[in-house]
C-alpha cells in the first residue's frame, strides 16, 4: 500500500480526497499547514506528496523545497490558479505535476498511480550508464559528472535515464511524454517538457545556453548526443 502525505487546509476537500484516496487502497496522512507537514517529512517517508499552493503559514513551494534537499519522491501540487507563472514555479521547484481546482477526483487518481508507476521504473534496472562524463548509477537512482553528485528531481532522473538509454537517437516529443507520463501523454503538454529539459541542461551542461548533451533536434524533438 502507498502512502501519501496530503496537504491541505480545505476541510470539505480534505474529506472527499481522503474518502476516495482510501477507496483506491491509498494510506493517507494528511497536513493543514506547513509546519505540520515538515513535522510529519521529518518523522517518515512517503511514496508521494500531494501540496496544495496556498496554505495560512506558507505554500506548498516551501515543502516542496525542503523535501528536494534530500528525496525524489513524486510531488503533485495542487493549485487553485491555472496561471503559466505558478505552473513553471511548481515544475522549477522540483514538482513531477500538478493540477488546477476544481478537478475530477477520478483524474486525479489516474495521475498519482501514473507517477506512481513512472517512479517506479529506476527500480527495476541494475545496471550503469556512462556517457560525456555523465555515469547514472541506476540501482542507487545517482548521477555524477566528472564524479561530482548531480542532484535531479525524480522528473529530471527520469529524462535522463531515457535520453542516455538511446544515444544520437532522436526521441520525439510526444515519445518522451508518452515515456515519461503515462501511456497516452495526457496530463502534461509540451510546455512541461521543455521546462524539464532546460532545467535538466543548467545542471549537466557544462554551458546550457549552448548544450552539448542534450541536442535540440527542430520540429521533432531531443537526442543525446554520445560524445565519449
Amino acid at each position: 500500500m502507498n502512502n501519501i502525505l496530503l496537504v491541505e487546509d480545505d476541510l470539505s476537500l480534505i474529506d472527499g480526497l481522503e474518502f476516495s484516496l482510501n477507496k483506491n487502497g491509498f494510506q493517507v496522512d494528511v497536513a493543514r499547514t506547513v509546519q505540520e507537514a515538515l513535522s510529519r517529512l521529518q518523522k517518515q517517508s512517503y511514496d508521494l506528496l500531494l501540496l496544495d499552493l496556498t496554505l495560512p503559514d506558507g505554500t506548498g513551494f516551501d515543502i516542496c523545497k525542503k523535501a528536494r534537499q534530500h528525496s525524489t519522491v513524486p510531488i503533485i501540487f495542487l493549485t487553485a490558479s491555472d496561471e503559466e507563472v505558478n505552473i513553471v514555479m511548481a515544475l522549477d521547484m522540483g514538482g513531477d505535476d500538478y493540477i488546477t481546482k476544481p478537478f475530477k477526483l477520478n483524474e486525479l487518481i489516474s495521475r498519482i498511480n501514473a507517477l506512481l508507476r513512472r517512479a517506479g521504473i529506476s527500480h527495476d534496472s541494475h545496471n550503469e550508464l556512462k556517457s560525456n562524463g555523465i555515469i547514472i548509477k541506476m540501482d542507487e537512482n545517482r548521477v555524477t559528472k566528472e564524479n561530482s553528485v548531480v542532484e535531479l528531481t525524480g522528473a529530471e532522473y527520469r529524462l535522463l535515464c531515457l535520453l542516455m538509454q538511446n544515444p544520437n537517437m532522436t526521441l520525439t516529443r510526444s515519445l518522451i511524454l508518452d515515456r515519461l507520463w503515462d501511456e497516452n501523454g495526457n496530463f502534461v503538454d509540451d510546455n512541461t517538457l521543455s521546462v524539464y529539459v532546460r532545467r535538466l541542461r543548467s545542471k549537466i551542461e557544462d554551458d546550457p545556453q549552448k548544450p552539448l548533451n542534450i541536442v535540440t533536434v527542430r520540429g521533432v524533438g531531443y537526442k543525446w548526443n554520445n560524445q565519449k
